[in-house]
């Protein structure tokens, strides 16, 4: 009886050391045990290649730990099934879930303020080194963008990154993207104009993990499972000059020639005759006091004549 009781004891401590390193689901739900700590998934972030570019290394130790990939425990409540993605923008987390209650987890960047959305939608295409085109209202904001309005070609330096995952709702391309980035350093941050950042090597990966068809979930910004989707205000449309009116031109009337009458003999208009001015009449008996008198008749000069001056 003493020997049964001593194995029961061994097999017990057995069990809870197992459950220290690996909990059981049942146990966890349960509150016997506590969940399993997330997984930092090491030597992930080294320089990678392909047939077309190589991505550099990423200086891991500048990434915050909650941001690198990592396998974790995730409580799903909606019991989306595995393969799923489920992208958390306050966290700044994208899970991909690969179980019940299990998950990868990767660190992300997401819309800055006024570009937040939420919602469901499909993966419907998957690129390797995309094109990037800037859309019209961000060339607005930035018009040194003009210079890729037909594109920017896939490589290093593109803002999509090694990768992207184009996302579509009912059918509907709104413009968001699960995509690379070479500016690792903004992870964690809200640094996008809606689309979802993720290191280049953590875009590979989930890249390599997930088929069109993949559905993703946005959650609001408290958390929650959205019911719709709910996309930013559209910004005000750029008002355009109105165009400058085209100068009215007045045409002159053409002068016509008098018509020449060959062998008449032509009328000279007479010349007309002025009478003689008649000579100023001066008063007989000017007052000292009295001013000169106004000019009442012209010189056919035009001018009025010199003012006279008498002595009383």
């Amino acid at each position: 009886m003493r020997l049964f009781g001593t194995k029961l004891l061994a097999a017990s401590a057995l069990l809870l050391s197992l459950a220290a390193c690996v909990p059981d689901a049942g146990l966890v739900d349960a509150g016997l045990v506590a969940p399993p700590a997330p997984k930092l998934l090491a030597g992930v972030y080294g320089p990678v290649s392909d047939p077309q570019f190589s991505v550099p290394a990423v200086p891991v130790e500048k990434v915050p730990a909650e941001f690198q990939r990592q396998t974790v425990r995730y409580d799903n409540p909606t019991e989306q099934p595995a393969g799923t993605i489920i992208i958390d923008p306050s966290a700044k987390h994208l899970y991909l879930l690969t179980g019940k209650k299990t998950a990868v987890r990767y660190g992300i960047a997401v819309g800055r303020a006024g570009f937040q959305w939420s919602g469901e939608a499909l993966i419907t295409d998957r690129k390797n080194w995309p094109t990037w085109t800037p859309p019209p209202e961000m060339i607005d904001r930035k018009p040194e963008l003009a210079k890729w309005e037909k594109g920017q070609p896939g490589g290093p330096e593109n803002p999509l990154g090694a990768r992207a995952l184009y996302l579509t709702t009912n059918g509907i391309d709104y413009g968001y993207r699960i995509h690379g980035t070479p500016e690792w350093f903004s992870i964690g941050k809200n640094a996008s104009s809606g689309c979802i950042r993720m290191i280049n090597q953590d875009v590979m990966d989930l890249f390599d993990r997930v088929p069109n068809g993949t559905k993703v979930i946005v959650l609001n910004a408290d958390g929650s499972f959205p019911k719709g989707l709910n996309l930013p205000p559209k910004p005000p449309a750029k008002k355009k000059p109105a165009p400058e009116a085209a100068p009215i031109i007045v045409a002159k009337p053409a002068v016509m020639p008098a018509p020449v009458i060959t062998g008449a003999t032509p009328v000279v208009a007479p010349t007309p005759v002025l009478a003689p001015a008649k000579p100023a009449v001066l008063p007989t008996t000017p007052a000292a006091t009295a001013e000169p008198p106004a000019c009442k008749v012209p010189l056919v000069a035009g001018a009025c004549p010199p003012e006279v001056k008498t002595t009383p």
